[in-house]
């Protein structure tokens, strides 16, 4: 008897990779193990990065607020435990560093209103 080897599922899942890998350099794109590899790499850098995508932000927001506090004359951490203290809600709106930064760069009039309320 003949061996079967069902190479229509075998093409159908190299094209699959091959597909994902379309704009890549090189042999990255169109050779098949090296193409694997790529896409397989590519993949836990994505896993990994959506992680780091979250620290990252965070510490941009850190950085704005920092810098738009210190022109009233307080640092972030001052800041930060002065809203603690005072509780960070605020006329029942609770502000997190996302927000915080967000009204320093767009909307510094309600941002020096915070500052003030705080200090």
């Amino acid at each position: 008897m003949t061996r079967s080897v069902n190479a229509v599922a075998s093409r159908a899942r190299r094209k699959k990779i091959l597909k994902k890998t379309k704009g890549q350099f090189g042999t990255r794109k169109n050779v098949w193990t090296v193409a694997k590899n790529s896409y397989e790499k590519g993949q836990t850098y994505a896993y990994r990065d959506r992680r780091n995508k979250k620290r990252e932000f965070r510490s941009l927001w850190i950085v704005r607020i920092n810098a738009a506090v210190r022109e009233y004359g307080m640092n972030y951490s001052q800041f930060i435990n002065k809203l603690n203290v005072a509780g960070i809600e605020m006329a029942g709106i609770e502000m997190n560093r996302k927000v915080l930064a967000d009204l320093a760069l767009n909307n510094p009039e309600a941002f020096k209103a915070i500052v003030e309320k705080v200090k």
